[in-house]
């Protein structure tokens, strides 16, 4: 059973840029000037008609001249007119041929341009010898355009994220934030972290500043812990015992905390660096530590807090660089402005750099070309078809239809001049 029969592509209107009335002036005027001299052959025939040879021998030179510029000059307009169009509207074979090969024309024209300019070897031979990243450091370094680009870079970045629906990345982005963490394993990571705070000695600076707000912390609620001091006393303890003991407790406390905070080879700072080594060890060999840490990220994951920090990364990000990327005089801006010069300058100056870009930018094309050149070709057939049959023919005889009608004047004149030399000829042998 066969198929449903595929509908034609849809004539469409050429582009009104080829309408040039000076051209359509141009042509009209040549096409008189050739009918013109049509008209003047034939009239010149004529009155040879009505003279007769008895008037001189020079009648029959002057209308074998004028016969012959007639035939030329019917037999050029015969030829120029069917190209565009069947001549005196009859269907006379292999004629109006541009509107009835249109199709063909544009299929042959876009193998013509893949052919011939659309190749490999063409395209890197022209750009051996252009200077690449010369341009392109320039390009980038004139005065302005890193502004004006880090500017076009913001506000294409901002129709992006419109065009982005929140609703749909806000999810994918948390899901693909939390399986990465998930699939990530913890105890490495603390581990090097450690590591890394030991080797520079800031856990000591850390130790430092917990027992410094330690102390700070006691010294503020030094009355809370006063009163629930006397709260757990005996009630036959005075209060004066209470006070005393209080307060050489929380003395010594305060003093340990100080001795400590302020010796940095303090007993309990080297017992605290042995155990913090010890247990970096652990991590990367124990898998019981290894598992304790696992089991702690994951029900840190699990939190409501976590999971809502997640959710929240796309809306987060995405603001915070829309915002400095809208601003002109945001960090974000100035360092792609910035980026942008300090590339120019590299395009122009460093060889490594400018040999790169210039034999990358090569291959590239290449690649394009041969990648992309049958689908210009096929462009160039397909917009060619789809073009108006008449409007094409009409608007190829506007460009070209003025040297056409050159041919219909040589026509004319040739072949007066033929039929002159013919006539001469046959006077002479006969």
């Amino acid at each position: 059973m066969p198929g449903p029969q595929q509908s034609p592509p849809l004539a469409v209107p050429l582009a009104g840029a080829l309408d040039d009335p000076q051209r359509a002036a141009d042509l009209q005027k040549m096409k008189r000037l050739a009918t013109g001299l049509f008209g003047l052959a034939a009239a010149v025939f004529l009155a040879c008609v009505l003279v007769g040879e008895e008037a001189g021998a020079w009648v029959g030179y002057v209308r074998a001249t004028a016969e012959a510029s007639m035939v030329g000059a019917l037999a050029d307009w015969f030829a120029v007119t069917a190209l565009f169009r069947h001549p005196l509207r009859l269907p006379i074979p292999h004629t109006a041929i541009i509107p009835r090969k249109k199709d063909q024309i544009g299929t042959s024209l876009g193998a013509f341009v893949q052919e011939n300019f659309l190749t490999r070897t063409v395209v890197e031979e022209r750009l051996a010898t252009v200077d690449v990243p010369g341009r392109l450091g320039a390009f980038l370094a004139s005065p302005g355009r890193a502004e004006r680009l880090a500017g076009d870079a913001g506000a294409a970045l901002g129709a992006l994220t419109d065009l982005l629906k929140d609703d749909e990345l806000q999810p994918a982005v948390a899901a693909l934030v939390d399986r990465k963490l998930r699939e990530t394993p913890a105890a490495p990571a603390v581990a090097r972290g450690l590591e890394l705070m030991v080797d520079g000695d800031r856990h000591q600076e850390v130790l430092s500043a917990a027992l410094t707000g330690l102390a700070n912390f006691l010294a503020d609620n030094r009355l809370v812990f006063r009163a629930r001091l006397g709260d757990a006393s005996p009630a036959w303890v005075p209060d004066w015992v209470d006070d005393r003991v209080f307060d050489r407790v929380f003395d010594l406390l305060q003093g340990f905390l100080a001795e400590v905070g302020a010796d940095p080879r303090h007993e309990l700072r080297r017992s605290y660096d042995h155990r913090l080594r010890a247990y970096v060890a652990r991590l990367r060999t124990d898998p019981a530590a290894a598992a304790r840490v696992e089991r702690f990220k994951e029900e840190l994951l699990d939190h409501p807090a976590v999971r809502t920090w997640s959710g929240s990364l796309w809306t987060t990000a995405k603001t915070a660089v829309v915002t400095a990327a809208a601003d002109p005089d945001s960090e974000l801006r100035a360092r792609v402005v910035g980026l942008i010069r300090s590339g120019a300058g590299v395009l122009q100056t460093d060889p490594t750099v400018r040999e790169l870009v210039q034999r990358q930018s090569v291959r590239a094309a290449g690649y394009v070309v041969e990648r992309f050149a049958g689908d210009a070709a096929d462009l160039v057939g397909t917009t060619v078809a789809r073009w108006d049959t008449e409007e094409t023919s009409r608007r190829i005889e506007l460009q070209v239809g003025r040297d056409l009608q050159w041919i219909r004047v040589n026509g004319t004149v040739v072949g007066g001049l033929a039929g002159l030399v013919i006539y001469t000829v046959a006077q002479l042998l006969g």
